[in-house]
């Protein structure tokens, strides 16, 4: 079994609270919009993967990929920043999604936490909102959740506070 801890655009803020709710994680995931700061100390705490953001200069995007595709115990995942989310996938990632689909499929992006289901692909969906103070979004969250073997599971959606 595999602890995950989710985020993304944190936007260069990182609130130590992140520390506290990711203590008993195994890896951190970080779905783009690091901005300058973030990356380091979440790397130094526990195993991070990511992907960079629209916001994201070149020392993230030479560290992160755009899109990146791995498995987790028996999970196939795809994170990338710019995702849709279903029926509403974005242009770019439309195609491989319906061709090749994962069973978990990360973005961020629109600041808005969502987690669904997607029925035609048979994917979850999981977009963790925004856990930094830049954007129009109320509310900083980030989520946590459990993989073992296929099995997603466990999953905790976290309020850090307001924007």
């Amino acid at each position: 079994m595999k602890k995950i801890g989710l985020l993304s655009d944190t936007h260069g803020f990182l609130d130590d609270a992140v520390f506290k709710y990711f203590d008993e994680c195994d890896e951190i995931w970080h779905a783009g919009d690091f901005g300058a700061g973030v990356a380091a100390p979440l790397a130094n705490f526990k195993p991070l993967r990511g992907v960079y953001g629209n916001i994201d200069g070149k020392e993230i995007r030479s560290a992160y990929p755009e899109h990146l595709r791995f498995k987790c115990e028996e999970v196939n995942v795809w994170m990338t920043h710019i995702g849709g989310y279903p029926n509403h996938y974005a242009q770019q990632i439309k195609e491989e999604i319906y061709t090749k689909p994962p069973q978990l499929f990360i973005c961020g992006h629109s600041h808005i936490l969502k987690v669904i289901f997607d029925d035609k692909i048979k994917c979850l969906h999981i977009n963790p909102g925004a856990a930094g103070k830049s954007g129009w979004h109320k509310v900083r969250t980030l989520i946590r959740f459990c993989i073992s073997e296929e099995k997603i599971h466990t999953l905790d959606a976290i309020e850090l506070g307001n924007r």
